[in-house]
């Protein structure tokens, strides 16, 4: 497989064990070095034992991708998670605790490709130019950009999923991944969803999400109720669930505060 430093050309998403084993892993980076650990972790995402996918979860999260960084190692995880999303397994649940999302590993593991997928968007490449970082210079950050249609098309196989945490999620992923140009065409059929769908979540943080997406989008967001009090956010009612939100919690906080 192709070093996370130079874009991916793929046309398909590589299968899942293909991944694990023609990756060079020892050459790639994770949050604490060499990513050598990284093909055991991510086999363990399917494992028989709650406590063990949980663990692994929590290490994809907390190595592959620590702090919405993108790092080398990132760029093959997400082509390995985006391929086991059909993967029966991935119905599984992982432990939760107060500040958890609801929903299966799969709704998780989608969670993980929305944050992937911000981390790469217009607007963290403008973040990053104002303090001297914009993505082009980052290898990493280009290489997901590269696959930002293969995570996609994986993500939109479940914005019509039974499971209303897994169809959540699916459209929650879509929305930063469709900021890529060869994408954004799919914003159109997206609106329906991400109106219906996310502005109608038990979830303010998938309400807020539907609204900024589609006033992003000139999309009317009129009649779509956010977080009805902003100094709530710390609430254990209303905290984040992803492994993706708890990675950038303060002190049990969700985010920052909204002020």
């Amino acid at each position: 497989m192709s070093d996370a430093q130079e874009p991916l050309a793929l046309t398909a998403l590589p299968a899942p064990q293909e991944t694990l084993t023609q990756t060079n892993w020892a050459e790639l980076d994770h949050a604490l070095g060499p990513a050598t650990n990284a093909p055991e972790m991510l086999a363990d995402l399917l494992d028989t034992s709650q406590a063990v996918r949980t663990r692994a979860l929590h290490d994809v999260y907390g190595l592959l991708h620590h702090q919405n960084t993108i790092y080398p190692a990132t760029v093959p995880t997400a082509l390995y998670v985006a391929a086991i999303l059909p993967d029966p397994r991935t119905t599984r649940s992982v432990d939760k605790d107060s500040q958890a999302f609801p929903g299966n590993i799969r709704a998780e593991l989608l969670a993980w490709i929305d944050s992937v997928g911000t981390a790469v968007t217009d607007e963290a490449d403008a973040s990053g130019r104002r303090i001297g970082f914009p993505l082009d210079e980052d290898p990493p950050s280009v290489a997901v950009r590269a696959i930002r249609p293969l995570l996609f098309s994986a993500a939109l196989d479940y914005v019509d999923d039974t499971d209303r945490h897994v169809r959540e999620a699916a459209i929650a992923a879509c929305i930063p991944l469709a900021d890529d140009p060869r994408l954004r065409r799919h914003r159109a059929d997206l609106v329906p969803l991400v109106r219906q769908v996310l502005g109608s979540s038990q979830l303010w943080q998938h309400r807020e999400r539907a609204i900024d997406a589609l006033d992003a989008w000139g999309e009317d967001s009129s009649g779509l109720e956010g977080q009805r009090n902003p100094f709530l956010f710390c609430d254990t009612d209303l905290a984040p669930g992803s492994f993706a939100w708890r990675a950038d919690s303060i002190e049990g906080c969700s985010e920052e505060p909204p002020f």
